[in-house]
């Protein structure tokens, strides 16, 4: 069986290091450990890597769209690689959340989060796994569009190593021992 760990970001270097692109930066790290690069193809726009997690084969899967349109590219990676959503695990970014927390979720609202809400309008529905990585928490005052698309400030990238491993980490929980065991692992209690 293929399960899928599609991030959510933006495409180019300008997004590559901003919060917004957490999703993807976890996949990095995976690649990394498993010695995976990723490679565009034209079957689900976007770029894909496939790894080994658990003994499980892996495919992640990086949309070449902008946040507001990764639910079209979700659907086709959904067609294309014959998996269910419940076996696809949505990575994304979540500012309401403190730096380094994380949170399973097996269902819930967009929360304004524009990938989100673009995954639930193709998908019509809400109900698919998502791992939510916290960026947060922005400045008061400040607009959760500008806060994202900057990269992370001195302190937090000093905690990003540590906490794009723990992500990683869950990952793989989710795949060795599903969405719940994980959830009760790495979820604050």
């Amino acid at each position: 069986m293929t399960r899928i760990l599609f991030g959510l970001g933006n495409p180019g270097s300008r997004y590559a290091k901003t919060r917004h692109n957490a999703g993807w930066q976890v996949m990095d790290v995976l690649g990394a450990r498993e010695g995976a690069s990723f490679k565009r193809t034209r079957l689900v726009f976007g770029e894909t890597a496939d790894i080994t997690l658990a003994g499980e084969r892996v495919r992640m899967v990086k949309p070449a769209s902008f946040m507001n349109r990764v639910g079209p590219v979700y659907l086709r990676a959904l067609d294309v690689y014959d998996v269910d959503p419940t076996e696809a695990l949505v990575l994304v970014d979540d500012f309401s959340l403190p730096l380094g927390r994380l949170r399973f979720r097996a269902d819930g609202s967009a929360g304004g989060h524009n990938g989100l809400k673009s995954l639930e309008q193709a998908l019509a529905t809400k109900v698919y796994p998502r791992l939510k990585l916290g960026i947060g928490p922005a400045p008061e005052g400040a607009r959760w569009a500008d806060y994202v698309l900057r990269g992370y400030d001195a302190g937090q990238r000093r905690e990003l190593p540590a906490f794009l491993d723990r992500a990683a980490d869950a990952c793989e929980s989710w795949i060795r021992d599903g969405l719940e065991a994980a959830a009760n692992r790495y979820n604050p209690a």
